[in-house]
């Protein structure tokens, strides 16, 4: 940054009356509940932007990191009858529910095997009638199929489903899955820590404290993964800083979560469906207060299918380092009425990098950089 664009954004923080934050951020001070409320209340987003992009290029510089992945979602038969979910069906049997058999699930990854693709990232519904070796046969065939791979497998909430309905403890859940190939953990399902909020939209899915409490046992296993956030729905500012600040309390605990993914409310095919979308203020506003807050996680990720790209470009500069990656087959997003693309090649995902005015890395899952 040039002595002229500091000084320029210098005069927009007093302005903005953040100068104090400011200077907490330049001393390494952490950043408290009253902090990140002000942050949301601040009605110039392009200063939120300014202080978020100080702290994404302390950190990482111009570098943003994007991933050669495919996404498969092999059943959205679900028992959690979440209120913003249009991907679940409740029934094997209700309109478009589907659930795949292992040949067509590992189909996926077979007609792509010859593809740089380095990581397979599986969520699912929350089914009741599979049996618990449907999952574990799953992740040994997709490691037969390409042993490289590294398989990001299963929200926290699938974990408690899977340790409830088979009669096991989450941990036990846990190593019979990474026995079978299972490397580390994405961070779906934690939607909005807030209580309040859980009731009144997910009330019967696991809480935030056994989310939590599965995370920090996986890091415990020496497991890695991402921790998400819900928002544009009906929670407070007060909330998604509690939110955040409950990540930050883990995380100096076990020092596991790889990235925070800030993730938009789509209000298409749903029961909250009279709720409007976040609009695209606000999720810069989101993801920069997430880059403020979150000293201590290394990465904080736009989520291209659920932000758009174009808003994903913008929030190169507003916080963001990771634009995640090639995705292919997206599906709960796109059943809310997401209008992004299902796909990126990884020559498309560097263009829209290098269109933003930042230098595209490709990684692996564990942010290991690949020449």
């Amino acid at each position: 940054m040039s002595r002229s664009q500091e000084m320029l954004g210098e005069a927009r923080i007093a302005r903005a009356g953040l100068l104090d934050i400011r200077q907490k951020l330049d001393a390494g001070e952490r950043l408290t509940l009253q902090d990140g409320v002000r942050l949301f209340g601040c009605p110039d987003t392009l200063a939120l932007g300014w202080l978020a992009n100080r702290e994404r290029e302390k950190r990482h510089g111009a570098q943003t990191f994007y991933n050669h992945n495919i996404r498969l979602e092999a059943t959205n038969v679900c028992v959690a009858n979440c209120l913003f979910c249009s991907f679940a069906r409740l029934m094997p049997g209700d309109k478009d529910a589907y659930t795949l058999s292992l040949e067509q699930a590992l189909h996926k990854l077979r007609v792509r095997a010859h593809e740089p693709i380095t990581e397979v990232h599986v969520v699912n519904g929350l089914h009741p009638d599979l049996p618990f070796d449907y999952y574990t046969s799953l992740l040994r065939g997709l490691k037969a199929i390409k042993p490289s791979i590294h398989l990001k497998c299963f929200t926290a909430v699938e974990i408690a489903f899977f340790a409830d309905l088979y009669t096991m403890t989450d941990e036990q859940v846990l190593r019979e899955l990474m026995a079978a190939g299972l490397d580390s953990l994405p961070g779906g399902g934690a939607e909005v820590f807030s209580a309040r909020v859980r009731r009144k939209i997910c009330a019967d899915k696991c809480g935030a404290d056994r989310w939590l409490a599965i995370h920090r046992t996986a890091h415990g296993l020496g497991m890695r993964s991402n921790v998400t956030m819900l928002y544009g729905h009906i929670e407070t500012s007060e909330e998604r800083i509690d939110h955040m600040l409950r990540v930050r309390a883990l995380q100096d605990e076990t020092g596991g979560f790889q990235a925070f993914i800030p993730l938009a409310f789509h209000p298409d095919n749903n029961q909250m469906h009279k709720l409007p979308a976040p609009p695209a203020s606000e999720t810069l506003r989101v993801h920069a207060v997430a880059r403020l807050m979150l000293d201590n996680v290394a990465h904080v990720k736009a989520f291209w299918i659920a932000t758009g790209i174009e808003v994903a470009q913008t929030s190169l500069w507003f916080g963001v380092d990771d634009l995640d990656g090639t995705v292919q087959e997206e599906k709960i997003y796109h059943m809310a009425g997401a209008r992004t693309p299902e796909m990126m090649t990884t020559r498309e995902i560097q263009a829209v990098i290098r269109a933003a005015g930042r230098s595209p890395v490709e990684r692996d899952t564990l942010y290991n950089v690949i020449s």
